[in-house]
């Protein structure tokens, strides 16, 4: 890998990952690598000021934090094709993350550094999917094309539509739209819609499915629904889906992207979400990546609800 300038993007609020970013920087700068560094959190975005005053784009976007500072990054870097590489500092799960020892020395001898320099470490295609909204008080009908839309909004894990009214109750109809055909209309707390990778995510708590990362496909994720016919279900990637809030003008909601707010839905809004046509790319330093190995890790399997002896397997 080329690597003569590197945006260094650390976890707002996180003195490990501030302390860790300044050694960093030191040994990047002894290498001859130009390095920017930038604070990303929930009140700080330093991409859109990056993309507009650094005069070209980085070789590596090299993250210090959790995932949620791994979304933010992959949101505005994906679509430039920018590589991405994380380590868990100041972070909780890190389910996207490299374990923060790697940034030392590894058992073999080798400087991460050198590693990237000599191409040693492999590049993951994270699925990413994008909404366009279409206003219902656009002139005319609603544009096929999307072309005058709200978008593109880009998401890594998940979209999903949550009721905006704090002081009613916390319900919502939504209507589902999938390639041209009427699905379902669920009423209740709102609709998940994610990637493999958002799987293990918001999803995942609402009672989803966990998809694989290497699988391309769309879950569709009710949250709370208040008929037992609706489920989650599992799409092709190809797919479009079209969501419409219904009910009073009143019952507005609100799409959030990764967490973060994204727009506001009026009922008669259309919402369609569909993959992007850029992937994340993610940096992966693991010899012998496992999945399931994460899974086993952060979500306590394999055992921790019965013996506390491991298996012999």
């Amino acid at each position: 890998m080329r690597l003569e300038r590197i945006w260094l993007i650390v976890r707002a609020g996180s003195q490990a990952a501030q302390r860790q970013a300044r050694r960093c920087a030191e040994d990047l700068r002894s290498l001859g690598i130009a390095v920017v560094t930038a604070t990303s959190g929930l009140a700080s975005n330093p991409f859109p000021g990056l993309l507009a005053t650094e005069s070209s784009l980085p070789d590596l976007a090299l993250v210090l934090g959790g995932d949620g500072t791994v979304l933010g990054a992959a949101r505005h870097l994906a679509a430039l094709d920018v590589p991405i590489l994380c380590f868990n500092v100041g972070g909780h799960l890190g389910f996207l993350t490299h374990e923060r020892r790697l940034l030392r020395l590894s058992d073999q001898g080798d400087h991460l550094w050198q590693r990237l320099l000599d191409d040693r470490f492999a590049l993951e295609r994270r699925m990413m999917l994008e909404a366009h909204v279409a206003r219902a008080d656009a002139a005319g009908p609603v544009a096929e094309d999307l072309g005058d839309s709200d978008g593109p909004h880009l998401a890594l894990n998940d979209f999903y539509f949550r009721p905006s009214l704090d002081e009613v109750s916390p319900t919502c109809l939504l209507e589902l739209e999938i390639d041209g055909e009427v699905v379902d209309q669920y009423r209740g707390d709102g609709l998940i819609i994610a990637t493999p990778t958002g799987s293990t995510g918001y999803a995942m708590a609402a009672g989803g499915p966990i998809l694989h990362p290497g699988i391309e496909a769309i879950v569709v994720n009710p949250i709370c629904p208040m008929s037992l016919s609706s489920r989650a279900v599992v799409v092709p990637p190809r797919s479009h889906l079209s969501v419409w809030p219904l009910g009073e003008a009143t019952r507005r909601v609100k799409l959030w992207k990764d967490g973060t707010h994204a727009t506001m839905l009026e009922p008669g809004d259309r919402c369609v979400v569909q993959r992007s046509e850029h992937p994340a790319l993610m940096v992966v330093l693991d010899q012998n990546p496992s999945y399931y190995r994460t899974l086993t890790r952060k979500l306590h399997w394999a055992g921790s609800l019965t013996a506390a002896e491991p298996s012999h397997n």
